[in-house]
């Protein structure tokens, strides 16, 4: 991995925590996850929890991101957040597309285009979500399926420095299941998203561009991961929820 790309470990909460829980661990991991090792983290609260998580780390090298974001301004959009509203309370970053809301909700390749434009516009770094299903994995479509998703999320999409685009690949088929890909499977799809981004921004932007891995990853598997040449971090579910398993990933990172 080029040492201009600093490694990157996101915590995505998903629907957990209320107030009173987030704060609790917001405040573990302040006290739990190394500082000053050389790679950038990020937690992902659910948006009731934004404001008060700011505050809990506002004087740690820990920042802020979201977990969805509307790209109206404002207006009658019942139950949306804006990107306004995301900086009112100091995120800096906000995951789009993950498989959860293409699925559930119904999110399409557009919608995530207009997320990205409106959080790039805003000053505020999208995690753009790509990942396939085991169906389309066994089907040996896996790599031109991801493909298609980032041509399509990022159409028209304009950047002056990597730093205002990551990725995250999550084969869906490993999130919340007990599967996991190997380091081998994330470099497969890792180096295709590389090579992709490399047609759409050209090189010397796409070089800098951070590539995370996001199915099940765990302090017992992130270090293979990392060890893959366009695999700069980890969107982590499940153990961003507790503050050890989060804070030892963040130091095998540092490695």
């Amino acid at each position: 991995m080029p040492s201009s790309r600093t490694r990157l470990i996101a915590g995505n909460w998903k629907m957990n925590n209320d107030v009173p829980a987030a704060k609790e661990l917001a405040e573990a991991l302040v006290e739990k996850v190394p500082a000053g090792n050389g790679v950038e983290v990020v937690i992902c609260p659910p948006t009731i929890d934004l404001a008060c998580t700011s505050h809990k780390i506002a004087d740690s090298a820990i920042k802020l991101g979201a977990q969805n974001v509307y790209w109206e301004e404002k207006g009658a959009y019942t139950g949306e957040t804006s990107c306004s509203m995301l900086k009112s309370v100091n995120a800096e970053y906000c995951i789009i597309g993950h498989s959860e809301r293409r699925d559930y909700f119904k999110e399409t390749d557009a919608d995530e285009n207009k997320k990205a434009k409106a959080l790039i516009a805003a000053g505020i770094t999208p995690i753009f979500c790509c990942g396939e299903s085991l169906e389309t994995r066994e089907a040996g479509e896996h790599v031109a399926f991801v493909t298609a998703q980032i041509r399509a999320g990022l159409e028209g999409v304009a950047i002056e420095s990597a730093d205002q685009l990551v990725i995250a690949y999550e084969p869906i088929w490993a999130i919340g299941t007990g599967k996991t890909a190997t380091a081998a499977d994330a470099q497969e799809v890792c180096g295709a998203i590389r090579a992709t981004l490399v047609e759409i921004f050209g090189e010397e932007l796409a070089s800098g561009i951070r590539v995370l891995y996001g199915g099940s990853a765990k302090p017992e598997n992130i270090a293979g991961f990392l060890a893959e040449e366009d695999v700069d971090g980890a969107l982590v579910g499940g153990a961003s929820l507790k503050a050890d398993d989060f804070a030892a990933m963040v130091e095998k990172a540092g490695e």
